[in-house]
């Protein structure tokens, strides 16, 4: 198995108390605690696109070692902090292989040439970073008319100077992997609608936070509306999790 560059997510320090390989239902357990988004669907479309190769069993049943599972929290983690394509994750990690030293971009903020975050002198507090369409594009590994088409649906849209919000990525990935199950930008539109009605809720409660002449006071809102922004988003997963127990 392929060597897989150490420190992995949370409790994904071993496969089992025992070594032996794990089925993909425990690797998702391992995993969640540094990466909750992570789903059943994303490990397999990884092993799909070549990032992570588990045994099969006599039956078909996958089987990930503890290589395998530090390989996969590598492959988030450069996603997430580094926002890279699979293409750059699959050409780094098989040069690490190789016994080269591949240095990787800095985590955290993405670079200046890449990204502007624009600061509204009305107020105190900075607007989201922003990326153009170009890194957009790249960093989402899709192209122009794919994303015009979620665009015309309203899940992603442009500012005004044409930039995207950070977030943008993470929507446009998680479109894209919806569509590879059929699901098309016109079956999403409920999906929108709905994360604007739980934004709307979320911005109830802290916009009086928010008008207060206290620079703390406006910080604490902004941390509040990061946890009920999270509280809600474990709320729709479990409620979805429920509604498909009782019709599957």
């Amino acid at each position: 198995m392929r060597d897989t560059p150490k420190g992995g997510a949370g409790s994904a320090g071993a496969a089992s108390s025992d070594g032996r390989p794990v089925s993909i239902g425990t690797v998702l357990t391992l995993l969640h605690e540094e990466f909750p988004e992570v789903t059943i669907s994303k490990i397999r479309f990884l092993e799909a696109e070549g990032l992570v190769e588990p045994k099969r069993t006599p039956s078909g049943y996958r089987k990930f070692t503890q290589a395998d599972v530090e390989r996969l929290a590598a492959v988030l983690r450069m996603q997430r902090d580094h926002y890279l394509p699979l293409k750059v994750i699959r050409e780094h990690l098989d040069a690490l292989e190789r016994g080269e030293q591949v240095p990787l971009p800095a985590p955290a903020a993405p670079s200046r040439d890449l990204v502007e975050g624009v600061h509204d002198p009305g107020t105190e507090r900075p607007t989201a970073a922003r990326i153009g369409r170009a890194e957009l594009l790249a960093a989402a590994e899709v192209d122009e008319a794919a994303l015009a088409d979620w665009e015309s649906y309203g899940l992603i849209v442009p500012h005004e100077d044409g930039g995207y919000d950070i977030e943008a990525v993470t929507v446009a990935k998680l479109v894209a992997d919806l569509g590879r199950f059929g699901l098309e930008p016109r079956h999403l539109r409920a999906v929108k609608a709905a994360a604007e009605r739980e934004a709307g809720l979320v911005e109830q409660v802290v916009a009086p936070l928010r008008r207060h002449r206290n620079p703390q006071t406006r910080a604490h809102a902004e941390a509040t509306a990061r946890e009920l922004a999270t509280l809600s988003v474990r709320l729709h997963a479990a409620l979805v999790q429920s509604a498909l127990r009782v019709r599957l």
